[in-house]
């Protein structure tokens, strides 16, 4: 399959939040259940270290950080999303997109990268481990989703260029 990554602009808005949109309606990618207005995804998410992945013309997923706290300590901590159309799942996208952003948020100055997982989103447990994370820790009933209690793990990578 033939896929060009490039940087993630407001011209891919549309396709990005119709691709976060489909995630949402998984309920195992993230605990927002109304899709944020392109101002609200953009000012959440840092400049740098935003890509998507185009097949064709479309717009096949897209990965994003944004940061996870606004303590000037944690300014080299952000949490990762990374999302795929159902439509391109199991074709190895979601791996190009990791690679790329891992390199990006280290060059921006990111030191440590981490993911919030449900545990029943297997494909994005797998695709972590395979980039080095590791499980740092299970956090039961954390938060409802339709008003049922769910679990997360957390996985989070840090930096080589730190130790």
């Amino acid at each position: 399959m033939n896929f060009i990554i490039k940087p993630l602009e407001a011209n891919h808005q549309t396709k990005v939040l119709g691709i976060y949109k489909l995630g949402i309606e998984t309920k195992n990618a993230t605990f927002n259940t109304t899709v944020p207005t392109w101002e609200e995804w953009d000012k959440g998410h840092f400049q740098h270290s935003r890509f998507v992945v185009e097949t064709g013309n479309n717009i096949a997923g897209w990965i994003a950080i944004s940061p996870v706290s606004t303590r000037c300590s944690y300014s080299g901590v952000a949490e990762v999303s990374v999302y795929i159309h159902p439509n391109f799942n199991g074709l190895g996208l979601a791996s190009e997109l990791m690679k790329i952003l891992i390199s990006e948020s280290e060059n921006n100055g990111i030191w440590t990268l981490q993911s919030s997982i449900f545990p029943e989103n297997k494909a994005s447990i797998k695709l972590h481990e395979k980039f080095g994370f590791r499980k740092v820790g299970y956090r039961e009933k954390i938060s409802k989703l339709d008003g049922v209690w769910r679990d997360t793990i957390l996985f989070e990578k840090r930096s080589l260029n730190i130790l």
